[in-house]
């Protein structure tokens, strides 16, 4: 596998994981054991069965969860702790057969790809919860399931497009996430001011 292949998938599995870890690994799993398309480095261990099983029944779990108003952030709160460090492993599982220094990196610059597309996720969806109608909830996450299953898509058969789009969305979260976090602080502010 090239180095641009490498990058994307490591990249991209990183990235998606943020939002939707469990999504990330069985889509991952699946490709490599049944479309026989490569893993690179240590990712290859994703195509075991047990590990496609628990990951695809666990993704089935937050499938659910996440179109919940307000369990939606109770559980990408728990997720904290879950998604960004898996995102600097898949990260340096992809760089596997690469020099440990180039591992470290990925790992490093993996965790902050994740760390990104998770505060970005949580905390749009926390301002999302603020609507009194749940079905702008159920479509944000179902807009985030397919963005998972069609980033890991992508990271094949696109690769430059997929850096691309991680990149710009990078930026943008980078240029979004303090306008989303002020609209969170006043639509959390309104109701504790109605009550004082």
């Amino acid at each position: 596998m090239n180095l641009i292949s490498t990058l994307a998938l490591a990249m991209g599995s990183s990235w998606v994981s943020g939002i939707r870890l469990y999504a990330t690994v069985a889509t991952l799993g699946l490709l490599g054991r049944f479309a026989h398309l490569p893993l690179p480095g240590e990712l290859e261990v994703l195509t075991n069965g047990w590990i496609i099983g628990v990951a695809s029944a666990l993704f089935v779990i937050e499938f659910f969860a996440d179109k919940i108003p307000y369990l939606d952030s109770t559980w990408d709160v728990i997720h904290t702790f879950i998604r960004i460090p898996a995102g600097a492993v898949l990260a340096a599982a992809a760089f596997g057969d690469f020099d440990r220094k180039v591992q470290i990196v990925a790992l490093l610059v993996g965790g902050g790809l994740a760390l990104s597309a998770h505060g970005t996720k949580a905390t749009a969806r926390a301002a999302v919860n603020l609507s009194p109608e749940p079905f702008s909830n159920i479509v944000v996450s179902l807009v985030e399931d397919v963005v998972a299953i069609a980033s890991m898509v992508m990271a094949f058969f696109l690769p430059i497009a997929l850096i691309i789009l991680v990149t710009g969305f990078v930026v943008i979260s980078l240029f979004l996430m303090p306008k989303i976090a002020q609209l969170l602080r006043k639509g959390l502010g309104r109701p504790w001011r109605a009550a004082g």
